[in-house]
């Protein structure tokens, strides 16, 4: 069997989990090293072996971090090299010169790794097609139930249907009904009495 079938076969069983969240952008995703765990009993399986290695090159003035994969063959010594680019940043607020470039390094070893094993991470939140999908998603305004409602000068008032706070303490029920969309209403209903329980406590 040549390395090329051996990558293939390791390429089809390989799952690679997204073991990682970041809690700030509330997503999951897959770091180099949950790679480089799902991927090692599978190369041990098939007799190869796998090294990843970086270098600091320089690019138009600019510094990158050049990653190499090599995946070698134990018993016939053939290689497959796949090799990614991860720039550094100038700078990164709250980091200094080692945290940047071994940030850097670990962006250029998964990404060299997925071109490897063939692992599609398009929609990863770290890249940058996952940001233009979003863009390009029309935006969602999820309404929140504070918006609709809010004390003005000591008295409540709502969002009407053109956008205006009115003051409804001396409205009907049915008049406010009127006065607001009925998704508005809805909301506002329900936020007027939460309002008026914090108010009370």
């Amino acid at each position: 069997m040549s390395v090329y079938e051996k990558l293939s076969k390791v390429q089809s069983e390989l799952k690679a989990p997204k073991g990682q969240y970041n809690s700030f952008g509330k997503y999951k995703y897959r770091s180099c090293e949950d790679i480089l765990e799902a991927v090692k009993p599978l190369n041990a399986k098939h007799g190869v072996v796998l090294t990843v290695g970086d270098e600091v090159v320089e690019i138009a003035n600019r510094f990158y971090v050049k990653a190499t994969a090599v995946f070698v063959d134990i018993e016939s010594g053939e290689k497959i090299t796949n090799t990614a680019l991860a720039r550094e940043d100038d700078a990164k607020k709250g980091m200094d010169g080692s945290q940047i470039t071994g940030t850097a390094s670990s962006y250029a070893r998964k990404y060299c790794l997925n071109g490897l094993y063939c692992i599609d991470d398009t929609k990863d939140a770290d890249t940058d097609e996952y940001r233009h999908q979003q863009e390009r998603k029309p935006q969602e305004s999820k309404p929140q139930e504070r918006q609709y409602v809010k004390v003005v000068n000591g008295r409540t008032a709502v969002i009407n249907s053109n956008g205006e706070y009115v003051d409804i303490e001396n409205l009907t029920v049915e008049q406010l009904e009127k006065t607001l969309k009925i998704k508005q209403f809805a909301a506002a209903h329900e936020a007027i009495r939460r309002l008026l329980g914090e108010i009370k406590q």
